[in-house]
Formats: structure tokens, sequence, C-alpha cells
């Protein structure tokens, strides 16, 4: 039947992105031996073997690489046109999951999603706060909120914002240890660097007669988590380099000041990523929401 095989399709499309009959199944409803059925069923009504098995993992074959791309283009088409129908007859509602980094998720998201379901209250969240780049198919995520441009060319990038990284420090630490007058400077200087899936973020980007340079920093600091990076820049125990976003309120408040603002001015957008063209209500609203509040914290920051 067609609808069996739109279900088979979808399972397979599942099953080639996570690498796994078992976890394919679990988002159709559906035991680890009916899954495998499925895929049988499917290779046999084929004539093909889609995947080389393994015990360790999924492989797409030749023939499963190719079918792969025409089920996604057929099934994108009919989830475009039960949207068209759909469109201006669904409530905004469901479960919506995020992954942002910590630090902008626990200090400027936050509120911002609390401000949405005022608004909808028939949504509902599952916030994941990382900073490494999100598997958001692999770790069944709807939207992730990253700075910078995806290294994933299937994801799709919304810019909800534009913003700059900058240097800061608590006042104390530097009228006690002075301010850098160069980039240079900061190899001498107390430095707090942010890990990442990449390594250590130890150079520092920045912009000098219209070319982009690195400072080579020395960490006193380390950690995977932004938030305990500001934390530790509040208290003094170093220099932080830091989206602007991150640090407007500590900013304002006299918490934290900027240092070599002439040379860190390289912008960078603020991305919604997602996956496919088409999206549920709930996360096409969430988007618009985050852009236009998003957008308006930059222009108050100047």
């Amino acid at each position: 039947m067609v609808i069996d095989r739109l279900n088979d399709m979808r399972l397979f499309v599942d099953a080639a992105t996570l690498g796994s009959f078992s976890a394919a199944g679990r988002r159709q409803g559906l035991s680890p031996a009916a899954a495998s059925a499925c895929i049988q069923r499917l290779e046999s009504a084929l004539g093909a073997r889609l995947f080389e098995r393994t015990t360790r993992r999924l492989r797409l074959t030749e023939e499963g690489q190719l079918y792969r791309q025409y089920c996604q283009k057929a099934l994108t088409l009919l989830e475009e046109a039960e949207q068209q129908l759909l469109a201006g007859h669904q409530r905004i509602k469901g479960l919506v999951r995020l992954s942002a980094p910590s630090d902008l998720g626990r200090n400027t998201l936050l509120p911002y999603l609390d401000e949405f379901r005022a608004h909808h209250p028939e949504v509902r969240f599952s916030l994941h706060l990382s900073d490494s780049m999100t598997n958001l198919v692999g770790d069944d995520i709807d939207l992730a909120i990253r700075y910078g441009q995806p290294p994933d060319s299937s994801m799709i990038a919304r810019t909800l914002t534009t913003t700059r990284r900058v240097v800061c420090v608590a006042p104390a630490l530097a009228e006690r240890g002075g301010r850098p007058a160069t980039p240079d400077d900061l190899a001498t200087l107390p430095c707090l660097a942010l890990i990442t899936a990449a390594g250590v973020m130890h150079e520092w980007r920045y912009q000098q007669g219209g070319t982009t340079h690195v400072a080579r920093i020395n960490p006193c600091h380390e950690s995977n988590d932004g938030e305990i990076i500001r934390r530790w820049a509040l208290v003094g125990q170093g220099f932080a380099y830091k989206s602007l976003l991150d640090v407007a309120d500590d900013l304002r408040a006299g918490r934290l000041e900027t240092v070599l603002d002439d040379y860190f001015r390289e912008s960078t957008p603020l991305n919604a990523l997602f996956q496919g063209r088409v999206q549920p209500p709930r996360v096409r609203a969430l988007i618009d929401f985050l852009q236009d509040r998003f957008t308006a914290l930059s222009a108050s920051l100047g």
C-alpha cells in the first residue's frame, strides 16, 4: 500500500540519518524487530540492498544513497503540501527542542522563552545548553541557536541578529594589572579560555588595517562552559573573550568593561539553525519572535 511505503520511507531516512534501526524505530514508535522488518520489506520491494550492516554501524550502499536523496525530496514535498493546506488552521502548540550556548541561554534566551510562552501557553520547551555545535538530527533538536556559520551545509541558517565578540575584564583587575594597549599585550595578562569541540580557544580574532589577525593568549583558566568563563571574569580572575550579547547587562551595570574596542570589531551572526525548509508553526513562530527580540537587543547595544 502507498501509506505503508511512505512509512517505510520515513523509517529508512531516519535509519540512514541516525545510523541505527533501533533509534529510527523509536522515533516512529516501532520495536527494533519491527523496524528491521520494515527495512527488509523495503529492500525486497526495491530488489536492492540499501544498507551494509556490521555489528557496530550501518552504512548506506550506493543504491541506498541514491534512494535516500529521492526519499528526502518526496517526503519534503509531501510535508510542504500538508503545511500549505493546514496553514491558518493550526494552533501554535507542542514541544520545541532547543539547543543554545550556555551563557546566552541562561541570561538572554531564557527570559525570551518565558515571554513567548506567555503568548502561546500551549508551547513547551526542552532546552539543552552547550557551547559545542549540536548534531540537530542525532540529538533530536528542532532548533539550535549558534554564533557564526554552521559547519554542516545541510543545516539551514536564519540570522537572528549580528553582534561581535569583545575582550572584557572586571574594573578592579584592570586597575590592578593594567589595560592592554594592543592585542599582543594579552599574551602577558591573565586570560580565560573557552574549551570547544575543536579545542581551547587560545586565539582571539581581531581586525587591523582591514585584515583579520589573531591574538594568542596563555590561559590561566579554561572551561567548556561559557557561563563559568563569565563568572571568573566578574570576580577578577582574568580577561574574557565574550559575545557582546552575553555580557550586555554586566557592561551596563559596570561589573565588566571592554578593552581594545578599536581592534575587536568583527561582526558575527547569531543564527537559528534547523533541518528542512518546512517547519511546524510553533518553530516558525519562535524563530520570528527571537529575531525581533535579538535585533532589538543588538540595536540597544549600539
